[in-house]
């Protein structure tokens, strides 16, 4: 599977593909909306993901009437989504990680039966799970 980053058409590729003047693929870049890479010769190549927030994009204003503006705010906040999703899923491998990794650790350190660091009536505690 080839790399979705990776710079592959040209803009009168994209415009074809996502049926638009090439002018409004310029256009877009000129107010931020996107950045494709460029060759050493200056031309402008889009990677498939660059292709997929083109469709946003292109979805957002025809079909919703959403204006630029908007569309910035909307793929800002998409994208800021994606990385905080990015990082819920990091922290949630390291806590699964520590906690499988961490428990013979854990079990060795804690008292045993009949042994305590805080005295508490039995009745007080209760066993909980935390995830």
């Amino acid at each position: 599977m080839t790399d979705p980053a990776k710079p592959l058409y040209m803009i009168g590729v994209v415009a074809d593909m996502l049926n638009v003047h090439p002018q409004t693929l310029r256009f877009y870049e000129k107010k931020g909306l996107l950045r494709p890479s460029r060759t050493e010769g200056r031309t402008r190549m889009y990677s498939q993901e660059d292709v997929e927030q083109l469709g946003r994009l292109i979805r957002l204003t025809r079909d919703l009437g959403v204006n630029l503006a908007g569309v910035e705010i909307i793929l800002r906040m998409r994208r800021r989504m994606l990385d905080m999703q990015k990082q819920i899923e990091d922290l949630l491998t390291y806590v699964r990680a520590d906690g499988e990794g961490g428990v013979e650790a854990e079990r060795a350190s804690q008292p045993r039966p009949g042994e305590a660091i805080v005295r508490a009536a039995r009745g007080q505690l209760q066993s909980i799970d935390l995830f």
